[in-house]
């Protein structure tokens, strides 16, 4: 089983510790993770559930290519990892 991590910036702003995750794609990741922690869901995802335009989502090191369904396999043992794009100057 691999784990979920948000980043500290993420946690700054809303509650969401690692979790241990189950699912075969990153919608059923997240969506497990949403059944947990309900008031997360709007900080990541629209109201169509796709990702926001200010989060990233990786699958071990790679960017998921499915921003919209998030169709991407998740193995039981890879990490899903989420934070906020920051831009500065």
């Amino acid at each position: 089983m691999g784990e979920v991590v948000f980043t500290a910036n993420l946690r700054r702003h809303v509650a969401c510790p690692p979790a241990r995750i189950n699912g075969g794609t990153v919608r059923q990741v997240l969506d497990e993770v949403f059944a947990a922690n309900p008031p997360l869901r709007s900080y990541l995802v629209d109201e169509q559930g796709r990702v926001r335009r200010h989060v990233n989502v990786y699958v071990n090191d790679q960017p998921v290519a499915d921003r919209i369904g998030l169709s991407d396999r998740v193995g039981p043992d890879d990490d899903v990892f989420v934070f906020q794009a920051l831009s500065g100057g």
